[in-house]
């Protein structure tokens, strides 16, 4: 075996020894021991693919006999070199029955031919399973020219694994709808599929040999080279990379999904790495659009949310902004109709969109960029117009949205000017724009668009409605409300009204609160405040009902508790369109009751005299009166509260209260001392102890209040009413009794005459003699008791005559024929007022006459008389 080499041909043994036959081994692993160095070295790496196959090899001798046994072939057959070196093969391996035909092909193999045959062994497991080795016979000559074999093994089972193996991964890498390739170690194409090679073109061979920066650009390659390093380096697979570039001979932006994992021989060795790959462009721009989707819908949401929170219409505006500034666009703008803002009606359709328009809204994702959009810039705030051929006229004039591209050189990409339509009815302009950079406007945005600008439009509608209905309900409050200072005899009034949230700068809710200041005969004042429970148009005309049904009961100069008992029916009356007796049948079937409105009242009625400086006060539900005295601390009243207005079936009562010179009265209604921060006993507390100073002038007095309480109001409608009392001089007042007899009548006249000329009234002398005279002459014709005359100066002359009759004088027309029946016609001409009122003891029949300075002038008894005729 001259061919082979010694040294060549041996293996090392475990044990220490030399073993021969390893001439075929060696083309797998060979090893050599330098005898010098001792040094073990191999030419092959490890994990060839013939240690995979399990190659072994031994030798044949020329009598045909085992000459040498690899330590391969010991572990492939089980059988020890000692007893297979000088075995005769035939014997060992070849079945009974076939052993004449195998001694002629040894023959034949030793006369020089080669042979390849299957031979069934005994694995030398330990279930000593059959198995089938492939043996490949070669013919050699030995040194000494003797013919010999040499014979190579391949175990037959793990042979056919690596075919069907094979097979599998041709038909997998072939057939794959998928681009696959198998890079190298050095980042170059193995091997291509067909899939991939039809994507980039060519044939699979023609991208063997190149790497990614033949398919990706810059800085994309690098990526992908650094992610194949790592998989190579570390084994880590990498699933789903997302590698975008082109394909050949298109300019269309197309995105892959990659996955990576590093590729192994047989034996474990990484020789490259896996690449599979699958175009997802049309995935991604559905993953886009869904996006896209989600986005817009979670904008609708916000915008459902956050717009129409508040009845104010730049707010609403700005709240629009807020929802599309940055999540939709970069700037945007809300240009609303002038007329609107100003209050007129614009009509649906009429709109040329060059009208005027005023900028409410501005908002910019973009610093120090303002919004021109075709034109200057406009200010939040400034009116302006668009001309009437511009595209932006156009969307107003046409009610429905432009795409307005951009112009060169601005950094605006495009523009969505959408016109805001609610009911049928454009409101405005919202102005929607990207910059340069940002996605174009797509579909799906213009329908988002006109949407979001459609919800904004209903809602500022709405806010315009609610706007013009307050101005209304504010106007009505208002004008029932008594104009400036109300004066009174004998009272140094002020009064506060300060509607809800003004503190705060919230646009306030019209609600139900009121004052008033009644003059009453005999120089009286009825004092009233109240609040109907509840806010809006509802409580401002029911307070409009009861304050005029208040200033009827009070000229009829009913007592406070009857006045208040009457408003409760009033009250009641408000609530049932049916009256009381439908409001208690409605009580008692609640499902009618459920049909009426309930309105319900405070209030407190006070009646002050100022000959007496008495008050009475009588109390439906109301917070008490306070008084402060001169150099006492201000308290609270103990009226009985009552039950408030339009609960009905309890009597008010009456408490009367002396009021020294000086004293100031305070009425006033919950807004001033209650809040939801701030319980109502702290807050009347705190009203208590800002009346410190009732001395200062009752303007002063209301300011230092409102200022002092500015922590506990705000939230509800303030009505403050102080009077400073200032009770009528003894110098101003005449007062006689007179017995009943026909005597008195002169002498009343006697009385008035000194008194006027006393008090330097001649000029009233005479009429109010003939007056005088006619009352007390009716008192002794249809009265009863003893005759009182009274005369009051103040701003006016009145003069009353009292008697204990309940009978109340009644004025007619007499004929021409009569004799009498015509002393309260000629009262009724020359007075400038009159009346008559119950009192505890009986009834007084009054008058009133303007001084003669004033600026009524003083009617002539002369011809008073001649008209009656």
């Amino acid at each position: 075996m001259s061919e082979i080499p010694a040294k060549a041909t041996e293996s090392e043994d475990p044990s220490g020894g030399a073993r021969e036959g390893a001439a075929v081994d060696s083309a797998v692993a060979v090893e050599v021991r330098d005898a010098a160095s001792g040094l073990l070295w191999q030419s092959n790496p490890p994990g060839s693919i013939y240690d995979y196959i399990k190659v072994a090899s031994f030798s044949i001798g020329p009598d045909g006999h085992v000459a040498q046994w690899s330590l391969r072939a010991e572990q492939l057959f089980g059988i020890p070199r000692e007893r297979a070196v000088g075995m005769d093969p035939i014997e060992a391996f070849v079945a009974p029955e076939l052993r004449e035909r195998g001694q002629r092909k040894m023959a034949e193999i030793l006369d020089g031919r080669e042979w390849t045959g299957v031979i069934p062994f005994r694995a030398p497991d330990a279930r000593r399973t059959e198995g089938l080795a492939e043996v490949y016979v070669m013919p050699t000559v030995t040194e000494d020219g003797d013919r010999a074999a040499v014979c190579i093994i391949v175990d037959v089972r793990t042979l056919r694994s690596i075919e069907t193996d094979l097979a599998a991964s041709q038909a997998i890498f072939g057939q794959s709808p998928f681009g696959f390739l198998l890079i190298d170690p050095d980042l170059r194409v193995r091997r291509a599929n067909e899939r991939f090679a039809s994507t980039f073109g060519g044939t699979p061979d023609r991208h063997r040999g190149r790497s990614v920066h033949d398919y990706l650009q810059s800085p994309e390659a690098e990526r992908v080279a650094a992610t194949l390093r790592r998989v190579l380096e570390t084994g880590d697979s990498i699933t789903d990379m997302h590698v975008t570039g082109f394909i050949p001979g298109s300019e269309e932006r197309k995105h892959w999904s990659v996955n990576l994992y590093r590729v192994h021989s047989g034996s474990g060795r990484p020789i490259g790495v896996a690449w599979l790959g699958i175009d997802v462009t049309a995935r991604r721009a559905a993953a886009r659009e869904a996006a896209a989707a989600r986005r817009n819908l979670a904008l609708l949401n916000e915008a459902g949310a956050r717009i129409g929170n508040s009845l104010d219409l730049e707010t609403t505006a700005r709240e629009l902004l807020d929802v599309v500034v940055p999540g939709f666009c970069d700037l945007a703008t809300v240009d609303l109709y002038q007329g609107l803002l100003a209050g007129d009606e614009t009509p649906a359709g009429l709109a040329d969109g060059s009208a005027e328009m005023r900028r409410v809204a501005f908002s910019s994702a973009v610093a120090d960029l303002p919004f021109a959009g075709g034109t200057e810039p406009v200010a939040v705030g400034a009116v302006h117009h668009y001309a009437f051929n511009s595209p932006y006229a156009d969307a107003l004039r046409a009610a429905r949205p432009r795409h307005i591209p951009a112009e060169d050189g601005g950094l605006i990409q495009s523009t969505l000017a959408v016109p805001m339509v609610a009911h049928d009815t454009v409101v405005g302009l919202a102005k929607f724009s990207r910059t340069k950079g940002s996605e174009p406007f797509g579909e799906r945005d213009h329908a988002l668009a006109v949407e979001l600008a459609a919800r904004a439009a209903v809602c500022i509608d709405n806010a315009r409605l609610y706007r013009r209905e307050h101005e209304r309900a504010l106007i009505l409050q208002r004008s029932l409300l008594p104009p400036g200072d109300p004066e009174a005899s004998g009272l140094d009034i002020a009064c506060r009204y300060l509607p809800g949230n003004a503190a705060t700068g919230r646009p306030s809710e019209v609600g139900g609160d009121w004052f008033d200041v009644i003059e009453l005969p005999g120089h009286r004042t009825a004092l009233v405040v109240g609040d109907v429970m509840g806010r809006g148009l509802r409580a401002a005309v029911a307070m409009g009902e009861l304050r005029t049904a208040v200033r009827t009961l009070a000229q009829l100069d009913l007592e406070p508790a009857e006045v208040l008992a009457q408003l409760d029916e009033i009250a009641r009356n408000l609530g049932a369109p049916g009256g009381v007796q439908q409001a208690t049948r409605a009580a008692r079937r609640p499902r009618e009751a459920d049909l009426s409105e309930v309105y319900l009242a405070t209030c407190v009625y006070a009646v002050y005299d100022s000959v007496t400086r008495r008050c009475t006060f009588a109390n439906a539900g109301h917070l008490p009166p306070v008084v402060v005295e001169p150099g006492q601390p201000a308290l609270m009243l103990d009226v009985p509260p009552g039950m408030p207005l339009g609960v009905g079936g309890e009597p008010f009562e009456e408490v009367e209260v002396e009021l020294p010179e000086g004293a100031l009265l305070a009425l006033y209604t919950d807004g001033l001392v209650e809040s939801r921060d701030h319980p109502l006993d702290e807050g009347l507390q705190a009203f208590v102890g800002a009346l410190t100073d009732p001395s200062q002038p009752l303007e002063d007095v209301c300011d230092h209040v409102l200022n002092t309480l500015d922590s506990h109001h705000g939230e509800d409608d303030i009505a403050l009413l102080m009077a400073r009392v200032q009770g009528l001089p003894a110098e101003s007042v005449g007062d006689w009794t007179l017995p009943r007899e026909p005597r008195s009548v002169g002498r009343a006249r006697e009385y008035a005459r000194g008194q006027l000329l006393a008090w330097d009234l001649e000029p009233l002398v005479d009429t109010t003699e003939l007056l005088v005279s006619e009352l007390v002459t009716n008192a002794l014709r249809y009265g009863e008791g003893e005759i009182r005359l009274r005369l009051l100066l103040d701003r006016t002359l009145v003069c009353e005559v009292w008697d204990a009759g309940l009978v109340q004088p009644r004025r007619r027309r007499a004929r021409d024929t009569d004799e009498g029946g015509r002393g309260l016609q000629l009262v009724g001409l020359l007075s400038a007022a009159w009346g008559s009122r119950r009192t505890p003891r009986g009834k007084t029949v009054w008058f009133e006459l303007p001084l003669p300075d004033g600026e009524n002038g003083i009617v002539d008894p002369a011809e008073a008389l001649l008209s009656l005729f």
